[in-house]
């Protein structure tokens, strides 16, 4: 009778184990949702883009469950430090003040920063001739940073979402966007962004984007650095590259 009864406990604990390790194998990514083409919501309201490719694709590498939690720009750091989701994926910008916040992976992809404005315009993006424009941008990102920091005199105005960014821009209330030239492209091909083009050269072009995890989370860091290598290795994160640009932005 002991022994199996000691059977059943030994059955019951490893159900348990197992269950436990079931659990332990769901993550959740957090993501904006309203930074196309890297990521957004389609017609059915499902959250697509690079950035939820990306992640997809890691998570089938780590052989983990993953489902998407949406949070606003403005807390979306906030959100993931108070466990609203274990990782970030959503095109962070790596910088000195956001390390203090979260860890971050190895890049997945390169960033620049580029200025729009419509065609047909004489719209030169040195400083001097920038003075009094309005130029738009969305809060809380490398643009909107390196605006305050290096065009004193410009008058900055700052969007909660880049589509908001846009709509001014369209409607003439600003003249000119610095936003992330991949994000631009993606606009300026849509019929909204047909009547504006780039502006002069890329202003930065070393900006590196990373997932962010919690402070001291090395485990979930490790695997996603892990995983990256791999989709890079085996030609999915080309795969998902060429899905949104016809050039590598690795």
């Amino acid at each position: 009778m002991h022994t199996y009864k000691n059977f059943l406990l030994a059955a019951a604990a490893t159900l348990v184990m197992s269950a436990n390790a079931m659990a332990a194998e769901k993550l959740r990514m957090g993501i904006e949702a309203a930074y196309p083409p890297f990521n957004n919501k389609d017609a059915s309201g499902n959250v697509v883009g690079f950035d939820k490719d990306i992640g997809d694709a890691l998570c089938a590498k780590m052989k983990v469950e993953c489902s998407v939690v949406t949070s606003d720009w403005d807390g979306i750091i906030p959100a993931l430090n108070a466990k609203k989701f274990d990782f970030l994926v959503s095109s962070l910008s790596i910088t000195d003040e956001r390390k203090q916040a979260v860890d971050f992976t190895e890049p997945y992809y390169s960033n620049k920063l580029q200025f729009i404005a419509p065609k047909n315009v004489d719209f030169k993006t040195d400083k001097e001739s920038l003075k009094g424009k309005s130029i738009g941008t969305q809060r809380a990102t490398l643009a909107g940073t390196y605006l305050e920091d290096n065009f004193k005199g410009v008058d900055v105005k700052l969007y909660d979402t880049q589509e908001n960014a846009y709509l001014d821009l369209v409607s003439g209330r600003i003249d000119g966007i610095l936003a992330d030239k991949y994000v631009q492209y993606e606009w300026l091909k849509s019929k909204d962004g047909s009547n504006f083009e780039f502006k002069g050269e890329p202003v930065m072009d070393s900006d590196k984007i990373g997932i962010a995890v919690r402070k001291g989370d090395t485990k979930l860091r490790d695997d996603l650095n892990k995983a990256l290598a791999e989709i890079k290795a085996d030609g999915t994160y080309k795969k998902i590259n060429d899905k949104y640009f016809p050039f590598s932005i690795e």
